[in-house]
């Protein structure tokens, strides 16, 4: 079975630095099968037997652990449930030169609508949508340095999730179903 982990943090503004070959390395040791990444802040796309995302979650968490000190929550997504995720965008993306779209991943057991409380929008600029297992959060590019978005950064549930551009959501998707 093909999943997508997402590790938080790393490689971001000269934190948590880590080089993706000796990550790949490190996840086939711990015995993923066809570990690829994707870019340098913590896209893995790898094969797996399990069929649940727990074990694997604890998996790779403790292989980052022992092998780079790495101590942040994994996030696992199968291929079907990060294909659904991705199919449930607001239908305003496909043509979304206008917008910046993220999608942030949540951890379990925090649900899109507990995260959804916690989230600030400035309204006219900003907007947000619960999923399954994520938000979808757009600002207009014209009202970059009006958005509410900023300041997720400061709740506590923001340990709780990461975020990744929906571009790069859509070109791993695609690396995966090449494969």
């Amino acid at each position: 079975m093909t999943y997508v982990a997402l590790l938080r943090g790393i490689n971001v503004g000269g934190k948590s630095p880590m080089k993706m070959a000796p990550l790949r390395a490190c996840l086939e040791d711990a015995g993923l099968k066809r570990v690829a990444t994707h870019i340098q802040s913590g896209n893995i796309i790898f094969d797996a037997d399990q069929r649940s995302a727990a074990p694997l979650i604890a998996t790779i968490e403790k292989a980052l652990s022992t092998t780079f000190g790495y101590k942040a929550p994994v996030l696992v997504r199968s291929h079907a449930q990060f294909k659904s995720v991705l199919a449930d965008s607001p239908r305003t993306w496909t043509s979304g030169n206008h917008l910046r779209r993220y999608i942030a991943f949540l951890r379990e057991p925090i649900t899109a609508k507990q995260a959804l409380k916690e989230v600030m929008i400035k309204e006219g600029i900003d907007t947000v949508s619960a999923g399954s297992g994520v938000l979808y959060m757009s600002t207009l590019l014209s009202g970059l340095s009006k958005s509410g978005l900023t300041k997720l950064v400061s709740k506590p549930i923001y340990q709780d999730m990461t975020i990744r551009n929906y571009s790069t959501c859509m070109k791993m998707l695609e690396l995966i179903e090449q494969r």
